[in-house]
């Protein structure tokens, strides 16, 4: 019995039930797509880190080193399973040649290394090992992403010609996050090339126990080993490795949690407009005696074979956009050894919002206990009790037209109804929005400010390990200050000093010396270092430590104890979100690295600027701070672009298929007022004038909730996934056409559009059939 009205229901409302079931799919496609993301994402960085064997520590070092020293301490320390010195021979971009294209622009260290002996390999395409021959050289998987070069093209690298054996994957340095990339060579070619470029050396350890990580770190700063350069851990690698795909999986869930919310009104809507249409017959079955529970079986048997539909076929549109949604994580991280346990978990994921959907319809349909059998027979629909809107009176009507007035008036008398639709284009409005504005705000030249970096044009950066370095620094800022062209120079060195913890032991504390009133950032607590004894604080640094600003901090400065008073805390996404800023002067520490930035007076000098010290500086690394910024992020710019274009794309459809569903839901339940008005002598045109006029109305409040909530729930999630990285507050840079123009323009014509055909039935309603008395 119940398959023969199920499915003379559906026929019935064929076009109801296919917008039911679509909302359905939607709602557990997008479920289903961020368990499997999740899970293939964090199996791929897992798969990859152990066949690579990431090291647990990693102490990048520039100048001088001592590896029998390092032994000797990698023997003593318990803890340590694996120890090993791998090179990076740093060299010029503009010294790799690959046909007609070079990396001179790049803002990567570019540099040649061996493969590793004991661990932290680099692998292939396929997961394994790379074994590479004499006159080989395999790229970093970005060059291959972004169309520098193919598996079989030639290569000059500092005048040595290659062929592009293929592309690898480094654990270490895949992220663009990462400073630097290795190409890998054989141990000829290298010992060949060793004297072409600057050698760096990447000190790493497996340690046996990583929760003894920290003390390690500790232990190792305390022996006053090589440390000229960044320390990197385990959980940093993974973090840099998830976050640009994890932030586009994080908008896909944020998006899902939102649709399967409306999914539940909209069924509400549909299942609202079932009881008007059916309103007389569930009063005839209450009439001769049928139980409630008999009449809710009926719905119920009807939702949970739509749900179900709509339910495998989300499941079966998921397997469509996961590949697309997944190349970018298998192209970097490889296929996921989880892979099976993201379709269970999508499924339970899918299975979880079936019965929450069923649970719901069951709760919806109590309603049917306060139908009175005698009112749905004698009227054919609910009478509702208008409230409100008393004082907005036709007669005192002066500002509208006689039709918008009249939809503007139903609203208002009729709140609880429309407030459902409201919230779902508030919702809708968000979904839109939120994602635009997080992809122009890191896409925005403003970001520098979460990068630790002032407002200047181009840098040119020297690693400390070059010959005569102060030497070059100083040249190259008073060549800088000699040219007209340049309005402001500032020199900016980073040292590593060893602060004195409250433990008594001791951390090595990255610091940028120089002048930072000359391009200053903005502090989110306190103010730039200006005096020798102040220094400033990122985020990630004043919240490890516990310092706030007025607390005091001792660093070892020329072996002697120096106190410093905090100044101020910035955020800085670099480094690890761990860097000071100071101004006091000391020759005797080594520079990790020196940067010279500049303002120009006229901006559109800059890409000419940036030639030409590139060429006169061959030893420095020049770019412009714009190609630094989206070099360094370009991939998780790149991620979020595409979650905000399907956000956009989804927001549309839910905007189109509610505002559809609501008018179908609307014109049953006022059959009778459309008969009143119609005998009025209103005509079709009226009558549609009036229900885009309520849509309209409606729409227009929740675009601009939608927006202020963008603006401060959506900034404030936003930032919590920022600040995670190092920005301790964070405001979105919105793109006023797209957010205030282009969004709520395709909004109002996609429910313009809905409203046209949901309301085209409206004109059928026969005056003699809903008007008996």
């Amino acid at each position: 019995m119940y398959s023969r009205i199920i499915r003379n229901d559906i026929l019935k409302s064929k076009a109801i039930t296919l917008t039911t079931m679509l909302f359905v799919a939607a709602a557990a496609m997008l479920v289903s797509l961020a368990a499997i993301l999740v899970v293939n994402l964090s199996g791929s960085i897992n798969t990859l880190m152990t066949r690579a064997e990431t090291p647990h520590l990693l102490q990048m070092h520039s100048g001088g080193i001592d590896t029998e020293r390092l032994a000797a301490f990698a023997k003593q320390n318990s803890n340590v399973d694996e120890f090993q010195v791998v090179e990076f021979l740093n060299i010029d971009g503009a010294h790799f040649i690959f046909g007609e294209k070079s990396l001179a622009n790049s803002v990567q260290d570019n540099g040649l290394s061996v493969q590793s002996e004991k661990f932290d390999y680099l692998l292939d395409l396929d997961g394994n090992v790379i074994q590479v021959s004499d006159g080989e050289v395999y790229v970093p998987v970005s060059y291959m992403k972004d169309n520098t070069t193919k598996v079989g093209d030639k290569a000059v690298i500092s005048g040595k010609e290659f062929t592009v054996a293929g592309f690898l994957r480094d654990s270490t340095m895949n992220s663009s996050l990462s400073a630097s990339k290795r190409f890998l060579v054989s141990s000829n070619d290298y010992a060949q090339m060793k004297t072409l470029g600057n050698p760096e050396y990447l000190i790493e350890f497996r340690l046996k126990d990583m929760s003894g990580l920290g003390a390690f770190e500790t232990a190792y700063a305390n022996a006053g080993l090589e440390m000229n350069g960044p320390t990197v851990t385990y959980a940093l690698f993974r973090l840099m490795n998830a976050i640009s795909d994890g932030m586009m999986i994080g908008i896909i869930f944020l998006v899902s949690l939102l649709v399967v919310a409306i999914a539940f009104m909209c069924i509400r809507f549909t299942l609202l407009a079932k009881i008007e249409d059916d309103y007389r017959e569930i009063g005839v079955m209450k009439a001769i005696g049928l139980r409630i529970s008999d009449i809710k079986k009926i719905y119920l048997a009807k939702y949970a074979a739509i749900t179900a539909a709509g339910s495998i076929l989300g499941f079966a549109l998921s397997f469509v956009f996961k590949g697309m949604l997944l190349e970018n994580i298998r192209l970097y991280m490889g296929e996921s050894e989880n892979s099976s346990w993201a379709y269970v978990l999508g499924i339970i994921g899918i299975l979880l919002v079936f019965l929450a959907i069923i649970a719901y319809v069951n709760g919806v349909l109590r309603r049917f206990r306060k139908i009175s059998a005698a009112e749905a027979i004698r009227f054919g629909t609910s009478q509702e009790k208008s409230a409100g809107a008393k004082r907005f009176t036709l007669s005192g009507n002066r500002l509208f037209n006689t039709n918008i007035f009249l939809g503007i008036k139903d609203v208002l008398a009729r709140k609880r109804l429309y407030a459902t639709m409201l919230a779902v284009l508030v919702i809708s409005a968000f979904i839109m929005i939120v994602p635009q504005n997080l992809h122009s705000s890191i896409s925005s030249p403003s970001f520098i400010h979460y990068m630790g970096i002032g407002n200047y044009d181009l840098r040119i950066q020297l690693p400390g390990n070059i010959d005569h370095v102060s030497d070059k620094v100083a040249e190259i800022a008073e060549t800088l200050k000699s040219d007209q062209a340049i309005s402001k120079v500032a020199v900016l060195t980073t040292k590593t000093y060893k602060a004195k913890m409250e433990d008594g032991s001791e951390e090595n504390m990255k610091i940028e010396l120089g002048d930072h009133s000359i391009f200053p950032i903005a502090y989110t607590m306190g103010k730039g270092p200006a005096a020798d004894d102040e220094i400033a604080l990122s985020t990630i640094y004043s919240d490890e430590l516990g310092l706030k600003v007025g607390d005091d901090i001792t660093l070892v400065v020329e072996g002697k104890e120096k106190d410093l008073k905090v100044s101020g805390v910035y955020s800085d996404i670099t480094n690890g979100g761990k860097t000071a800023k100071a101004v006091f002067t000391d020759n005797s520490a080594g520079a990790m690295w020196s940067i010279v930035p500049a303002a120009l007076s006229d901006k559109s000098l800059i890409d000419a600027k940036v030639a030409e010290y590139a060429d006169k500086f061959d030893y420095a690394k020049t770019s412009d701070i714009d190609e630094f910024v989206k070099q360094t992020l370009g991939s998780t710019i790149s991620s979020v672009e595409t979650a905000s274009y399907a956000a956009i794309a989804i927001a549309l459809v839910i905007t189109v298929l509610v505002t559809l569903l609501f008018m179908k839901m609307l014109v049953a339940k006022d059959r009778y007022s459309i008969a009143v008005m119609k005998a009025f002598g209103f005509t079709n045109s009226d009558m549609k004038a009036q229900y885009i006029s309520r849509t309209v109305f409606v729409l227009i409040i929740g675009i601009v909730l939608g927006t202020l909530l963008a603006n401060t729930l959506g900034e404030m999630l936003a930032g919590k996934v920022i600040s995670s990285f190092g920005a301790s507050t964070f405001d979105f840079t919105v793109n006023p056409f797209m957010a205030y123009l282009f969004s709520p323009l395709m909004m109002i014509i996609s429910v313009l559009i809905a409203t046209m055909i949901g309301t085209s039935r409206a004109g059928h309603v026969k005056i003699s059939d809903h008007i008996k008395e």
